[in-house]
């Protein structure tokens, strides 16, 4: 005799589905990404020297990702091709984050929707304005919903906890420095402390240009220079 199959609803299999993505971003670190006076700062605590949470994509865009980082980083390397290809066949200054946020939009909705698993990711893009132009911040969940933030943005599994902290210490006229300490702050909470080598930081600039490529906005701090805008001496990098 034959087993009837079990009914699963469709409201009770998106449930499971946004319930197990879930579970995986919170196993992650935060990352935080906010706008000062001459650009974009993001910053993640990320103790790893190879795993990257924060890589530029094209010359004013750059991306963050907390949760699987096998999974996120893959979305990095398409938007790095779908960028490029773009810049190729139209021109650079139609690579815009917000057509990038919509491809990885669809990406993500894809797998949620039709894939065995949806993927464990939360991913932020950012492009710094230059002149008059403002600034984009647009978060994308593990299920291709986008949103459009300001000011400043956070994901990961301690997100909203951090965010109220952002928002209890942000100015819009923070200088880089200010704006990685606030960062890092959010970051640890009131009852912990986080060195600068636990911390991976990077620069949208909108001022900035590079020596050899000069249309890149991208900087990413080295450790002493992290310590150097925390404010932290060698002596304080050792006991940490």
């Amino acid at each position: 005799m034959s087993m009837p199959g079990m009914y699963v609803s469709p409201e009770q299999l998106m449930q499971d589905r946004a319930d197990y993505a879930r579970k995986g971003i919170a196993r992650g670190r935060s990352l935080v990404t906010l706008e000062y006076g001459d650009g974009i700062a993001l910053v993640a605590e990320n103790a790893s020297a190879t795993l990257r949470k924060v890589s530029e994509i094209y010359d004013r865009i750059a991306f963050g990702g907390v949760g699987r980082y096998i999974e996120f980083d893959q979305l990095r390397i398409a938007g790095v091709r779908h960028a490029e290809l773009k810049g190729y066949q139209y021109s650079r200054s139609d690579v815009e984050a917000r057509s990038l946020a919509n491809q990885y939009a669809q990406m993500l909705g894809q797998f949620f929707t039709h894939e065995l698993k949806p993927l464990e990711v939360e991913i932020v893009v950012v492009e710094v304005g230059t002149g008059d132009e403002a600034n984009q911040l647009y978060r994308i969940q593990y299920d291709g919903t986008v949103m459009d933030e300001e000011a400043y943005c956070c994901i990961g599994g301690d997100a909203d906890a951090v965010r109220e902290r952002v928002a209890e210490g942000y100015d819009p006229e923070l200088d880089a420095d200010a704006a990685i300490r606030l960062a890092r702050a959010a970051l640890a909470g009131p009852e912990r402390e986080i060195a600068a080598p636990d911390l991976e930081v990077a620069l949208l600039e909108s001022n900035f240009e590079d020596a050899t490529h000069r249309r890149r906005c991208f900087r990413r701090l080295e450790d002493d220079e992290v310590a150097a805008a925390l404010g932290d001496d060698d002596s304080d990098q050792e006991d940490s």
